[in-house]
């Protein structure tokens, strides 16, 4: 395991908020935190790979899926060249209230329906209340679109469609439909300037399940991604680090944050490259953004 900088704590107004799951009690006391090491493991391939992720789900809140592993769940990973290349094309993030000017992204929203069918709503803005970012919650924030290319490529469908098979078991009386919302994430670092993949720090997104894959990490130290209870307990630490790593994870019963990011070698630009999917009930009533 890394040795590392916690996170940011869990801020106090999360604490003992963060719903218990209706699928009882997570039994986490006294678990050793578990590495990606121990999850390439530890998870197989195929069915049984699908099987346990959802077991690691349900039983701690999160699951860490190692590129191999994701590879099965998403039936390959073709044309990924391109597909990661598309993470060099992305807008600088204009809504951080703390000045920086770090983070690159685009935003699409999808509906995904209990039959499997996924279809990509028109643009529109992504939006959190403070409850969940303080740092840059409570406003709407427009995004440029991911491209269609890369929202019909078949890295990303798969990945739509993996976590709607994932979770849509896992959800008691599960919706109908699901709002999901894909971000394509580039945090950039260079000598003297880190880069803060969760510039909030540990945090729920607000939804009911996120996942988090790695595209690309390039000259980077640290980074390291947090998972704690809602009492603030640490309970996993691990870095994704080859392309296709990635974590499923329970939004009502853990919060997660990732720490900041500086160049491994002098002198050279760090970037880390993500794809965050996240996955909450469809409510007609609730308009978007």
């Amino acid at each position: 395991m890394d040795v590392h900088a916690v996170a940011e704590p869990v801020p106090r107004h999360l604490r003992g908020t963060v719903r218990r799951s209706a699928r009882g009690d997570h039994r986490r006391e006294g678990r050793a935190h578990r590495s990606l090491a121990e999850a390439r493991a530890l998870l197989p391939s195929g069915s049984a790979g699908v099987s346990a992720v959802s077991d690691s789900i349900e039983a701690e809140g999160f699951a860490i899926v190692p590129a191999a592993q994701t590879r099965a769940l998403l039936g390959g990973l073709p044309d990924w060249d391109l597909f990661a290349d598309s993470w060099n094309d992305l807008g600088v993030d204009g809504f951080m209230a703390d000045g920086g000017r770090y983070r690159r992204r685009r935003f699409a929203a999808f509906a995904a329906s209990a039959d499997g069918t996924i279809t990509r709503k028109p643009h529109q803005p992504h939006y959190q209340s403070r409850d969940y970012n303080a740092l840059n919650g409570g406003v709407q924030r427009w995004f440029e679109p991911v491209t269609q290319g890369i929202a019909e490529h078949p890295v990303t469908q798969g990945l739509l469609k993996a976590g709607l098979d994932l979770f849509h078991p896992l959800t008691e009386a599960p919706p109908a439909a699901w709002h999901v919302e894909l971000h394509q994430f580039r945090i950039e670092a260079h000598d003297g300037e880190a880069g803060l993949p969760t510039p909030e720090g540990a945090h729920r997104d607000g939804v009911d399940w996120v996942i988090v894959m790695l595209v690309e990490r390039h000259n980077v130290a640290s980074g390291v991604t947090d998972i704690f209870a809602p009492d603030g307990r640490a309970l996993g630490s691990f870095t994704l680090t080859q392309p296709g790593d990635a974590v499923f994870i329970d939004d009502h019963c853990v919060l997660h944050g990732v720490t900041a990011i500086r160049p491994l070698q002098a002198g050279g630009e760090a970037r880390r490259d993500v794809l965050v999917v996240t996955f909450r009930r469809e409510d007609p009533d609730r308009e978007e953004g």
